[in-house]
């Protein structure tokens, strides 16, 4: 099939390639060897600079701090899914009554920045008196953008499934929400899987903007700590330190998510995809499952 969609490369094309590769790879290299140099010969690799991360109360904080955006991360994702399944059910509605409020609300939500959001959550309502917390007001900002972009992730999940699983389910008698919850939504979250877990680990990197309010996370704490004359403002080094602590995160996040997904694959049931009962057959494995 996929000859069908594009002609194979030949020997000197799979050698043009390779080359490309290399010399693209050797570009890469050198921009990183010429940043680590720049950070080198301005000091920033000197001990004096490095010497906070003997310091205990800088420890516990730092780990504090990366508590602080897991648990913000850990709700807002809860969250945010769970907003994007009732959006995208309430835009697949039938009804009009569902149908334009859903759209109306994932197209304000999506379009505001992020920023913004949060902004106008913590200092815009608490102006008014309906203020949030800044744990409340970071968590409500990344549920209702993120929520937002994943009931338009689920719509197309749902859209993109055969018309035959859900007309087999309404022929063995299951009513729309049922089609729904049961049949459509869980064939829909398998095949947007790694589109999902794309938007959470966005939106665990987007927890970095409750420094705007002062939100107690590791990026505040990484623009206090890189600030203080007595560590010799080590802000570079802070900086390193919390970007390989956001890499690590964002890597375990879609490991886990590799794993679901073999683990989802190898606990399916073998059924019959293509004789002619295929879409029932389809229907009764994910009712059953």
């Amino acid at each position: 099939m996929s000859s069908v969609l594009f002609d194979v490369p030949g020997p000197r094309a799979r050698l043009r390639y390779r080359l490309y590769a290399v010399l693209g790879g050797a570009a890469v290299l050198a921009l990183i060897g010429f940043v680590l140099y720049r950070f080198y010969d301005s000091g920033q690799f000197e001990p004096r600079m490095w010497e906070w991360v003997q310091y205990q109360q800088v420890q516990v904080e730092l780990l504090q701090r990366l508590g602080n955006t897991l648990k913000a991360f850990a709700l807002a994702a809860l969250a945010a899914v769970l907003l994007g399944a009732v959006l995208a059910a309430g835009r697949l509605s039938d009804h009009a009554a569902l149908r334009v409020p859903a759209m109306v609300v994932v197209e304000i939500f999506r379009a505001i920045p992020l920023l913004i959001m949060i902004f106008l959550l913590y200092f815009g309502l608490g102006s008014a008196g309906f203020g949030f917390s800044q744990f409340m007001a970071v968590v409500v900002g990344l549920t209702l953008y993120n929520g937002s972009v994943l009931a338009e992730v689920f719509r197309a999940g749902v859209a993109s499934l055969p018309r035959g699983q859900a007309e087999a389910a309404y022929a063995l008698g299951m009513r729309k929400t049922q089609v729904m919850v049961q049949v459509l939504l869980p064939q829909a979250l398998r095949a947007m899987l790694p589109t999902i877990i794309s938007q959470l680990v966005v939106l665990l990197k987007d927890t970095a903007l409750g420094f705007i309010i002062n939100y107690e996370e590791l990026l505040n704490y990484v623009k206090y700590l890189g600030t203080q004359g007595q560590f010799g403002r080590p802000l570079v080094p802070m900086t390193i330190v919390a970007g390989a602590m956001y890499i690590t995160m964002c890597l375990l996040l879609t490991w886990l998510a590799t794993w679901l997904e073999k683990r989802n694959r190898r606990s399916r049931k073998v059924i019959d995809r293509d004789g002619p009962n295929a879409a029932e057959n389809v229907v009764l494995s994910n009712v059953s499952a």
